[in-house]
């Protein structure tokens, strides 16, 4: 019966091949949170197996077995890409400006990502052999494109196929090994490997890999649950304090209701926590999230001063604000304005002490990309800075006084892996996530974010403080495990001590190293050996 549905998949042909396709990808994107079934990505990897099998079918060149290679997998990937981003088209609603650009970006961008898919399926048919071992011609091109996605183009590594093992904490627990790309090549090949039980033959050959795979899967919970035996580490002397204020970017969220956002933070803040007898004033850290204020903070001193009469003397506000910078032109006068999405830190009396600007800036939303000419038609980027946000110059300890140095990374600067520390820097205590997920509203979005950015301290082994507008804030141990949360929806704050860093793991020694030789090593074994 496998078979005979194995090779019903490999000869299809037409809008059913395309048909199966695309419902194959959708049914992967299950594995993403906030459902997580990263078993629902077998019948998908399953599917491309069969699919890669069909594409020799049929008369053609070589060529054309890698387009019909590439055609699969652009439809697959556009399946699953639509199904994992469904929750894009929210954004699109909270300004009617946009809202006629809602199928751009639903259907759009997964047009474009599911591009490396079909570049992985042609890579995979390129080293297809028949046998049991082309299951890793498929964890070759599958997650060699899954890389270059993170990378190129100024990277989108949002929803990677390593999010199958990578949302679960237990099976996540390798990516301090080999990082995300190297569970994205395990994910593929583990998944993948119940196709072979449908070839004819030998039974035992065609179960192989199967077996494997379960060995490997055994591997990978054990290692999981050694790591996660480990006690949690001990906790420092400060106390971190995240506000999330519950605030969507809607139409409240204006400059004219600049007051009434200002005093909710202040209220928040001020709120003691009984339980823990915690006040205010035994706070070391305070923190707001990406784009607290719908202004710029710099150039409203009442409200700076505000915020700056609230903080006590030895508490200081991390906070998520856009950071104008005036240009010269010479003469003593200001040529232009640019400007920054930034973390400020502030003290007493409302003095900016520390400054990071975001590095990976969202295309589209905080830039627009080829800019005067898409803005020659009309177009803009979400975010109403004039001319867009620019990117920061570059990644940098952050230092607030009375704590260690920070990682700090703004919004989906937390998907990025190996990119979230500073190369030839000394090693950060623990890594500061503020992001704004309110333009998604209740939906999946902000779920994937979180599931993301805890892979982070799971690869880097140091705690994370992540503090979100709307959900999900979290304090979050080096090995992954959630200490405290707010769900996503509702306002409230977090009140914790900052925990101590576990010695860095070896992704975190040696970052992407690890997994390309993860990758050469198995393309050498699959080329030597299947």
């Amino acid at each position: 019966m496998l078979a005979l549905l194995a090779e019903g998949v490999a000869r299809a042909q037409g809008w059913r091949r395309r048909l199966i396709a695309v419902l194959a990808g959708a049914f992967g994107a299950l594995a993403l949170a906030p459902i997580s079934i990263g078993v629902a990505l077998v019948p998908t990897l399953v599917v491309a197996v069969w699919l890669l099998d069909g594409t020799a079918q049929g008369e053609g060149t070589r060529r054309a077995a890698l387009w019909r290679a590439f055609s699969d997998g652009w439809w697959l990937g556009f399946g699953y890409f639509v199904a994992g981003f469904w929750w894009l088209s929210a954004a699109f609603l909270i300004d009617p400006e946009f809202t006629w650009a809602m199928p751009f970006g639903v259907l759009g961008l997964p047009a474009l990502l599911a591009l490396f898919f079909g570049a992985g399926f042609a890579l995979a048919r390129a080293l297809w052999r028949p046998g049991p071992g082309r299951v890793l011609a498929l964890a070759l091109g599958l997650s060699a494109a899954e890389a270059a996605r993170g990378h190129l183009f100024t990277g989108f590594p949002w929803n990677p196929l390593g999010m199958g093992l990578g949302g679960t904490l237990l099976t996540a627990q390798p990516a301090a090994l080999v990082g995300l790309d190297g569970l994205t090549l395990l994910t593929v090949a583990i998944f993948a490997a119940p196709a072979t039980l449908a070839d004819r033959g030998d039974r035992r050959r065609a179960a192989a890999p199967t077996l494997v795979a379960l060995a490997a899967l055994a591997a990978i919970l054990a290692y999981g649950g050694l790591r996660l035996s480990r006690p949690a580490p001990p906790e420092g002397d400060q106390i971190v304090r995240i506000v999330q204020p519950g605030l969507r970017p809607d139409s409240e969220f204006s400059p004219e209701n600049r007051d009434r956002i200002v005093d909710h933070y202040i209220a928040l803040s001020q709120t003691d926590d009984a339980a823990k007898h915690i006040k205010l004033d035994d706070v070391a850290m305070l923190v707001w999230p990406e784009s607290a204020f719908p202004f710029i903070l710099q150039r409203d001193p009442y409200e700076l001063g505000k915020i700056g009469g609230m903080l006590p003397a030895r508490t200081h506000l991390v906070t998520g604000a856009a950071r104008e910078v005036e240009v010269p032109a010479g003469n003593g006068h200001v040529a232009h304005s640019d400007y920054y999405n930034s973390i400020l830190v502030i003290a007493r009396g409302g003095a900016v002490v520390e400054s990071y600007d975001k590095v990976h800036l969202v295309p589209f939303g905080e830039y627009l990309p080829f800019d005067s000419a898409l803005r020659a038609l009309g177009l803009r980027n979400f975010v109403a800075i004039p001319g867009g946000f620019e990117f920061g110059v570059g990644r940098h300890a952050l230092v607030v006084p009375g704590l260690p140095p920070a990682a700090p990374l703004i919004c989906y600067e937390a998907i990025f892996p190996g990119e979230v520390t500073i190369a030839g820097a000394p090693r950060p205590a623990y890594l500061l996530n503020i992001t704004n997920d309110g333009w998604f509203g209740l939906t999946a979005g902000p779920h994937q974010h979180f599931a993301q950015a805890r892979l982070r301290s799971i690869e880097e082994g140091l705690p994370m403080v992540r503090g979100a507008a709307t959900g999900i804030s979290a304090v979050i141990d080096p090995y992954g495990r959630i200490l405290q949360s707010l769900p996503l929806g509702p306002e409230g704050i977090i009140d914790a001590r900052l925990p101590a860093p576990i010695d860095p793991p070896p992704f975190a020694r040696f970052s992407l190293w690890l997994s390309s030789l993860a990758w050469i090593a198995t393309l050498l074994f699959y080329l030597r050996f299947l």
